[in-house]
């Protein structure tokens, strides 16, 4: 009797062992990203928290919701229509997946810059707009941001949220 319920205890234990086990992120899709794509209406996105106006441009911060997460996606708006954005990406997102998913949706990256267990990957003029994501690696590699502005606009007024936040980066 005891080898018996022995028996049927280590079994139920074992068949445990077995069971899929999902990543934190994996019913996230790149696709409730697409609506702060630049050029896409910004009501479609709903309501934003105003950061800030200027060069002809109102910065606004939105967050995306959904089950297992919450993030900042902070952008600008002109004219009714989104100009750029950025992501704060949650550091329990797996940087494999997230990475995997950018590169099923645009190909392979244009670049790749690592330093110090920091990377950054651009995708360059993927329908005039340069994709660019960021992971770093310590014990488990996870994401830092995601940002996609149009090509050559770094250069012009108002700056992507991304390279403004470079630019303050650099002048401390």
């Amino acid at each position: 009797m005891q080898k018996t319920i022995l028996f049927v205890f280590l079994a139920s234990i074992s068949l445990n062992l077995f069971s899929k086990v999902d990543p934190a992120n994996y019913n996230f899709e790149l696709k409730s990203l697409d609506v702060f794509f630049p050029g896409k209406e910004s009501k479609d996105a709903g309501v934003g928290k105003e950061i800030s106006t200027e060069s002809g441009s109102t910065q606004l911060r939105f967050e995306v919701k959904q089950k297992r997460y919450v993030f900042p996606v902070l952008t600008q708006v002109k004219d009714g229509k989104f100009i750029d954005f950025m992501a704060r990406l949650p550091q329990y997102f797996s940087h494999d997946l997230f990475h995997q998913a950018l590169i099923n949706k645009f190909g392979k990256q244009d670049s790749y810059f690592n330093k110090d267990g920091t990377a950054v990957y651009q995708w360059k003029n993927k329908d005039g707009l340069r994709h660019i994501y960021a992971g770093a690696c310590t014990i488990t590699c996870f994401p830092i941001y995601y940002a996609v502005y149009p090509e050559g606009s770094e250069t012009k007024d108002p700056k992507p949220m991304l390279i403004r936040f470079l630019k303050l980066e650099a002048k401390e």
